[in-house]
């Protein structure tokens, strides 16, 4: 673990979230209740191919909601992580998903994706 990572509390916890769960989407609002459309893309996309992934509202904490950015170097939310690997935002999400790559990922990096959730 750098040094860094070690200093600031924010990227511990990131790292920490990002070992506890395989696929992990830092968002504003919850999966349950999206606060933004891109957040609710990503949530309906990773429903739709049955991933089962964390939320974590990025609202609750301002220092969580920048220390997110710094910590992938992305400037927005949502964020999407894999298996500790940055996927990106909701446009590649959305590119990868509708070109079935996302799907291939999650298969590539061992994540079982069950059967889509219920509306």
């Amino acid at each position: 673990m750098t040094d860094q990572v070690q200093a600031d509390p924010i990227h511990a916890f990131i790292t920490d979230t990002l070992k506890d769960h395989a696929v992990v989407l830092f968002m504003k609002g919850s999966p349950d209740a999206p606060r933004c459309g891109f957040s609710s893309l990503a949530v309906q996309i990773l429903d739709h191919i049955g991933a089962d992934f964390v939320g974590v509202d990025v609202l609750q904490d301002e220092a969580l909601r920048e220390g997110v950015k710094t910590f992938s170097d992305w400037p927005t939310i949502p964020q999407l992580y894999v298996k500790g690997e940055f996927v990106g935002g909701s446009d590649i999400v959305r590119e990868m998903f509708n070109a079935g790559e996302l799907q291939t990922l999650m298969a590539e990096k061992g994540v079982a994706l069950g059967e889509p959730a219920e509306a």
